[in-house]
């Protein structure tokens, strides 16, 4: 995992969004799983839809971080563009009834920083070892 930022970032992030959509679920008690407007976990707003999202994204990032490079790169990628999508589209649903993940310009800004590190890095290539590419 050392010699691979892909791996590396797979497994921080994922680690970090599985912790994310745990402690969601403390603060949403008493929120509707759909809820446009949710409860404040620090400056990010969350509904039990968006908790059950972060632990879906993170359990894909850490088990592609500590599988291999190769699946760590394509979950990097394919997190990253969805992560764009949803920055872009969020800043124009929140005060949309179609903002059922509860999303506000914290969350935006973090999706548009998480989409452009997941991308930057799943799109460059890993060292290998001399010995790999024989």
């Amino acid at each position: 995992m050392r010699n691979s930022p892909n791996r590396l970032v797979a497994t921080v992030f994922g680690a970090v969004y599985l912790l994310v959509g745990l402690v969601g679920f403390a603060v949403t008690s008493g929120v509707g799983f759909f809820a446009t407007e949710g409860a404040n976990l620090i400056i990010f707003e969350v509904n039990p839809l968006h908790n059950v999202i972060h632990l879906a994204i993170g359990a894909a990032l850490l088990y592609a971080g500590v599988k291999d490079i190769q699946l760590a790169r394509t979950v990097n990628t394919a997190v990253g563009a969805v992560y764009l999508l949803v920055g872009i589209l969020g800043l124009f649903l929140l005060s949309s009834p179609l903002n059922i993940i509860a999303l506000n310009g914290a969350d935006n800004v973090l999706h548009l920083a998480s989409a452009v590190l997941l991308l930057g890095v799943g799109l460059s290539l890993d060292k290998v070892p001399a010995t790999a590419r024989a």
